[in-house]
């Protein structure tokens, strides 16, 4: 086996501002944008990611074990995020970026603003994490609920669905969450798209760190690893209740699965 390097997301910050909402607002939330928050408050072992990607077969594109291949879909992501593709159309990006005029409108921040404090960091542009997050907490003190709720979901697209650059949200998670913003594109084939980019990216180049949406890909793995005749059919409800996750040997699992294993 090699060493895999992959990234912790630093998640402290969108939790705290999570627990400023209601029942009513996280409902609200929900019903706008799935169940992204509620993967910020999933507490992912790298050690597991490093694990399973010690599996990953680049010319199949899958997870692959002695007996079978362990392959993540649509359908499962939609699951976990439970923001289904329906009759959406998937994301595509053509070509360009959006304008600070058109990120301001989602945001409340002024165009002019968000050019001054934007940011480029070995050729990523994007907005800084903390400027968003204190734009979330203004909305909240002045009870613009529909408002914060958008720039909090735009922070779990720029920190959890796609991170990329610390503390940045770049113009691509910007330029997705717009899509669904404004037109109810769905995320989730970019976000599994992603995930295969990643690790191919990692076999390439040996050095690369797995830089990814860690949180969707441990409750993956952990609602095929670990099985509950009684466990509910929300993933991450199971994944809450799966009290396996934490106790076992990861790397010993992994090594020893078989299909019969699995569900």
């Amino acid at each position: 086996f090699y060493h895999v390097k992959v990234k912790s997301l630093e998640l402290a910050s969108l939790r705290e501002l999570g627990q400023w909402m209601d029942q009513a607002q996280r409902q609200a939330f929900r019903k706008a944008y799935g169940r992204i928050w509620d993967l910020a408050m999933i507490e992912v072992s790298v050690e597991v990611v490093a694990s399973l990607a010690q599996y990953y077969d680049q010319s199949l594109r899958c997870f692959t074990y002695g007996d079978f291949q362990l392959v993540p879909t649509i359908e499962e992501f939609e699951g976990i995020l439970r923001c289904s593709l329906g009759g959406r159309k998937p994301y595509l990006f053509f070509g360009f970026y959006p304008t600070m005029a058109r990120v301001a409108k989602a945001v409340k921040i002024s165009a002019q603003e968000l050019d001054w404090v934007k940011q480029n960091r070995n050729g990523v542009v994007g907005i800084p994490r903390k400027r968003l997050e204190e734009k979330a907490k203004a909305l909240a003190d002045q009870g613009e609920w529909t408002s914060f709720i958008d720039v909090l979901a735009l922070l779990v697209f720029g920190i959890v669905l796609f991170p990329n650059v610390d503390e940045l949200v770049d113009l691509a998670a910007i330029n997705v969450f717009l899509a669904y913003y404004h037109s109810k594109e769905s995320p989730i084939v970019a976000v599994l798209a992603d995930a295969y980019d990643t690790f191919d990216l990692r076999c390439k180049k040996s050095s690369a760190r797995i830089v990814y949406c860690t949180p969707t890909l441990y409750v993956w793995l952990v609602s095929h690893v670990f099985r509950h005749e009684s466990r509910p059919v929300c993933p991450l409800q199971g994944h809450h209740m799966c009290a396996e996750k934490g106790k076992v040997n990861w790397e010993e699992l992994l090594a020893g699965m078989v299909e019969a294993s699995i569900s």
